[in-house]
């Protein structure tokens, strides 16, 4: 995110692309491993193995299926990528307090959260960003009238 606002410190260099058929595998590698999470969740709550199978595959496949969409809105709205840290930030935190058994009650963190994206909604709709974020390595050059 530092490079793409504000540049390589005193490089040139162009930054490397990454071929799409890198990122869906990468995609679906991540989804695989915090999938292991909600098949752990989903063994408690179901006996049935084709229920859990099924719900895995319908999930990869609905992240397969959005991941370009996904990614064009997050390159045209980088603060989306803050928003998405912060939380998980946030979900780590109370993990790690329930962990050593504090409870944290879930309605608070389901309404902070729902406050911040409607706040980034009401930011990203007022800003209205169609150029590229801004280069601030560039010099700035004053114009006389």
């Amino acid at each position: 995110m530092h490079g793409k606002l504000e540049g390589p410190d005193g490089s040139s260099a162009a930054p490397k692309q990454v071929a799409f058929a890198v990122v869906i595998l990468q995609i679906m590698v991540l989804d695989m491993v915090f999938a292991l999470d909600s098949i752990i969740t989903a063994v408690g709550m179901t006996s049935y193995i084709s229920v859990m199978v099924i719900a895995i595959l319908v999930a990869t496949a609905v992240m397969v299926f959005l991941a370009k969409a996904i990614h064009e809105f997050v390159q045209r709205h980088p603060t989306v990528k803050i928003l998405a840290l912060s939380f998980l930030l946030l979900i780590g935190v109370v993990l790690i307090a329930d962990g050593m058994g504090q409870a944290v009650p879930k309605g608070y963190l389901y309404f902070a959260m729902a406050f911040a994206v409607f706040v980034e909604l009401l930011n990203i709709r007022y800003r209205k960003v169609s150029a590229p974020p801004v280069s601030l390595h560039e010099v700035i050059r004053e114009t006389k009238p």
